[in-house]
């Protein structure tokens, strides 16, 4: 395997961990409205993801920083042609996290319903967005001789893109409402299995007709296999989780977004980012990338610190294993 081939399925590894993880939290925060029937309720959904929120979300840092490094030509030309889509999620991460801190600051009940409003728009709107902005570079957008985006932000909401993003919206809200299950004790437990129950069946039709969509359209037979792996994933963790088993139901959608990326980069691969007017204009691994030598020693960096930042996360997880009840909170409140 030469190195950008290795570094494509390094982008598509950290894809892979973002999504899985920054994923459930964007979950928890859209299941606000739904779960939190009051401001206890409400601050054990967000205690549930409180010690590794931010943890999750340095995963979108170093995927953007390892194409900016390693595949310089898929970054300019992607994020200045979907500028405007990761500007917006951009903005409502800033908004998701500084809401976070925000909310207990005062003590009115109006001003935390305002702030649980922007985690809940501020996780909705990454969820959809990343969903639409990867669906389009599966299907390909108009690029010039240059590889510049030549269409318009509403091209980019196309049928295909849009089922893309409400593919990601409910993949997320499902993890997410597991993950409460998992975390969580009590009526909220109970809560979150019932609605868990109920959005799965959703997901399930959802994410169906996007993946058949996606093989059929751009798909390899390997990348069929990953969608299938998805397909039986998601079942499975919708079974799991209406027999109560929270741990199996978590983990099998875990394998399911998994599955659901290894998916589009599979269809994608060896091309990075498609022109759908022109192939001659579409970028690949090899005319996107940097240099051997640039690539060399990116390799050995990642190395070194991916296993670390690995056993980091892995320590906090564990270290904030227990399940988050109202008890604690209401104990924390006196």
């Amino acid at each position: 395997m030469d190195l950008p081939t290795l570094w494509f399925w390094i982008v598509a590894a950290l894809f892979v961990g973002y999504f899985v993880l920054d994923g459930f939290d964007f979950g928890v925060g859209m299941s606000l409205p739904f779960l939190g029937r009051d401001d206890t309720d409400r601050r054990v959904l967000i205690n549930t993801i409180g010690p590794v929120w931010d943890l999750n979300e340095t995963w979108v840092i170093v995927a953007g920083a390892a194409i900016f490094a390693a595949f310089p030509e898929w970054y300019a030309t992607l994020f200045s042609g979907f500028y405007l889509a990761l500007l917006v999620i951009l903005l409502a991460l800033i908004v998701r996290g500084v809401s976070f801190e925000y909310r207990h600051q005062r003590p009115e009940q109006s001003w935390k319903r305002r702030f649980d409003l922007m985690i809940t728009i501020g996780s909705a709107l990454p969820a959809l967005l990343w969903g639409v902005a990867f669906a389009n570079i599966v299907q390909g957008v108009p690029l010039d001789a240059d590889h510049n985006y030549i269409g318009g932000f509403f091209a980019l909401l196309n049928p295909y893109a849009l089922l893309g993003g409400f593919t990601t919206l409910l993949l997320f809200f499902t993890h997410g409402v597991f993950f409460v299950a998992l975390k969580t004790d009590g009526e909220i437990r109970e809560r979150a299995r019932r609605l868990g129950v109920r959005v799965s069946t959703i997901t399930v039709l959802v994410a169906a007709t996007f993946l058949v969509w996606t093989v059929l359209a751009h798909g390899t037979l390997i990348a069929a296999a990953f969608a299938a792996v998805a397909a039986v994933a998601l079942i499975g963790g919708a079974v799991a989780n209406a027999r109560g088993r929270e741990g199996f139901a978590f983990t099998l959608m875990a394998v399911t977004i998994a599955a659901a990326v290894l998916t589009l980069f599979t269809s994608l691969f060896p091309v990075v980012m498609p022109a759908s007017n022109d192939v001659a204009n579409s970028l690949t691994i090899e005319n996107a990338s940097s240099s051997t030598y640039t690539l060399t020693i990116m390799s050995w960096t990642a190395l070194v610190f991916l296993p670390l930042v690995l056993a980091y996360q892995g320590w906090t997880y564990w270290t904030f294993r227990k399940r988050v009840t109202r008890s604690h909170i209401e104990a924390a409140a006196h």
